[in-house]
Parts: C-alpha cells; structure tokens; sequence
C-alpha cells in the first residue's frame, strides 16, 4: 500500500504540472456531447426506442464513462521498448504493468474538475438531461464504471506487449479503436442497433466498456446478467494474455541496456 500511495502521489504531481493539457484531453472527449444533438434531434422528428431526453441523458454518461476509461499505455510502453527504457523500468522491484496504471488513475483525479466543469456546461445548454438518479443504478454505473477502466487498460496493456515482436503494436491498437468506437454504444445506444449487429456487439467486450455502465447512470432499464459475466470473462481472457506475452516478450525483448 505504501508504494501504490508514492506512485499515486507522484504521479499526481507530475499530472498537475500539465493542467492546460489535461483540459484539452477532457476538451477531446466531448464527441458523445457533440452526438447527443444529433440523436436528440433525430428522436424528435423519427420513432426511436429513446425519448429526447433519454438520449441526452444517455450520452452525458457516454462522456462521463469515457473520461473515466481512457488508456493511452500502449502509446507509452511502445516508446518505452522502442527507445529502450523498458530495460530501467525493469531494474525496480515492480511490474511497469502497475507503474502504468498508477499514472492512469492519478490522471483521472487531475481531471476531475475538468470534467465537472464541462458536466455543468452541458446542463446549461441541455436542461432536458437533468435528472434523480435511482441509488442502486447509480451505485452499479460506478462499479461497472470502475471494471470497465480496468477491462480497457487490460485489452491496451496485453497489445501493448505486442511491441516485443513488431515494435508497431498501435497499429494493432487502432484496429481495436475503431471496433470500438462503433460497438462500445460511443456513436449511438445499442437499442438502436440491428438486432443480428445488437447480439453479436454484445458478444464482444466492447459494449461493456461504455454503454452498459453508461445505460445504468442514465437510469435505463438494461440487463446486468449476463452482462457483467461476460465483462469478467473476458477480462480474465485478457489479463491470462497479459501474463503469457510478458513471460514470452521479456525473453524475446532486446532492448538497450536489456
């Protein structure tokens, strides 16, 4: 505990040092603000399963969930073995797997106020996603929330060691963001999926990651079961990935100084 509390502490400060630069991280979250005026406008004038207000409501939370959920590790850990940093790293009693997260979640305190601000301006320019959230739904939005951070950072940080053998592992990572983006719910709620592309999304991790724990902040009625099984395993499918390509990448890595 005393070292997670020097890494969070550290990284912390180091995040504070760049605050403009945090707010233009939060500022390049705010695509599900900008189609929340796109489908609440269409809800108005089509037949859709959610109500204008439903669609506000939801894609606050998209942006919410998001600021809570954005990794960026494979970024860091490719320059990391491409430049052979790894091989410093790897001299401390602690796997960069944690020194990473660390920085992650310092990150997501830094931004906080950020968030908060922009959360207050979209409630003045969209006073129909004002709402009382239920206790229970929102209390599970914020566990789920929390699991889906650590699903994202699972699936980053396992095609992050991919560098061992191509040293080009964001390639790989930008294949993934655009699954992603149209599976995760970012660009529209899967009620307004197709059925066959609706059950074959939510065979994928990518729901998970946003519009589950989203739809439950928002207070719609979405099924928990088997939802969050399958969240779990395919975080353990992803976490028994992370530990074979680290066995078999740090035996591969050559890295200076390695």
């Amino acid at each position: 505990m005393r070292k997670a509390w020097a890494l969070l502490g550290v990284y912390l400060a180091y995040m504070l040092e760049y605050r403009a630069e945090l707010f233009l991280w939060a500022l390049a979250g705010a695509l599900p603000l900008i189609l929340l005026g796109v489908w609440t406008e269409a809800a108005r004038h089509g037949d859709f399963p959610l109500g204008p207000g439903e669609f506000a409501r939801y894609f606050l939370m998209v942006f919410l969930v998001r600021q809570a959920t954005v990794v960026w590790v494979v970024w860091e850990f490719e320059r990391d073995v491409v430049e052979g940093r790894l091989s410093f790293r790897l001299l401390r009693p602690l796997d960069p797997f944690f020194d990473h997260l660390a920085a992650h979640v310092a990150e997501r305190l830094a931004r906080l106020p950020f968030v908060v601000l922009l959360t207050l301006l979209f409630f003045l320019l969209f006073p129909e996603a004002r709402f009382q959230p239920e206790p229970l739904s929102f209390l599970l939005g914020l566990l789920l929330t929390a699991l889906a951070f650590l699903l994202r950072y699972l699936m980053q940080y396992a095609v992050a060691l991919l560098t061992f053998f191509s040293e080009r592992a964001t390639a790989v990572e930008e294949v993934f963001f655009l699954l992603y983006l149209f599976l995760s719910g970012t660009i529209a709620p899967l009620e307004v999926f197709p059925e066959p592309l609706r059950s074959l999304a939510l065979l994928t991790p990518f729901p998970y990651l946003v519009y589950l724990p989203a739809a439950l902040l928002a207070g719609q009625e979405v099924s928990l079961f088997p939802g969050l099984w399958v969240m779990l395993l395919w975080g353990l499918a992803f976490f028994l990935l992370w530990r074979g390509l680290w066995r078999l990448g740090l035996r591969h890595y050559s890295g200076q100084g390695a």
